[in-house]
């Protein structure tokens, strides 16, 4: 007769999808982490900022493909995803520009983009200040502190 194997048993939920995420296909997200990243002119929880326009979807992919990396920092327990989304204007990515002006306000914050991201290094002020506010952009980025 075969050995009996153990069961092991997580109480803590691996991914939790909220309806949020699926109000709106088109959105910017935030991924944070439980510890502090160090950048060159702070520490800032947050570790990447993307967009989709397919909702939740492209979220949990996401999730599955930064988290490795990000997990492996010392102290890392966990990574948590977070949905901004903003009004909508014919003809205009909005989100994208949501997306953008996040990175470049990041970068001129905090001497880099965050830790996950590849792109956003040299990006520069294109019209996003006509459609958001730094003060606001800022708010956004101390709130996910």
């Amino acid at each position: 007769m075969p050995r009996r194997l153990r069961l092991k048993w997580q109480s803590k939920p691996a991914l939790v999808i909220n309806r949020v995420a699926f109000d709106d296909r088109k959105l910017v997200y935030v991924g944070r982490t439980n510890t502090r990243n160090k950048y060159p002119w702070g520490r800032s929880r947050i570790a990447y900022i993307g967009t989709t326009k397919n909702g939740a979807r492209r979220i949990a992919s996401s999730a599955a493909y930064r988290g490795e990396d990000l997990l492996e920092n010392y102290g890392t327990k966990h990574v948590e995803f977070n949905v901004l989304t903003c009004e909508k204007v014919p003809g205009v990515e909005t989100w994208r520009k949501l997306e953008r002006a996040l990175l470049i306000r990041f970068r001129e914050r905090y001497g880099a983009i965050p830790k996950a991201n590849k792109t956003g290094r040299k990006m520069r002020w294109k019209d996003e200040q006509k459609y958001f506010r730094i003060e606001k952009l800022d708010f956004i980025l101390e709130g996910m502190q």
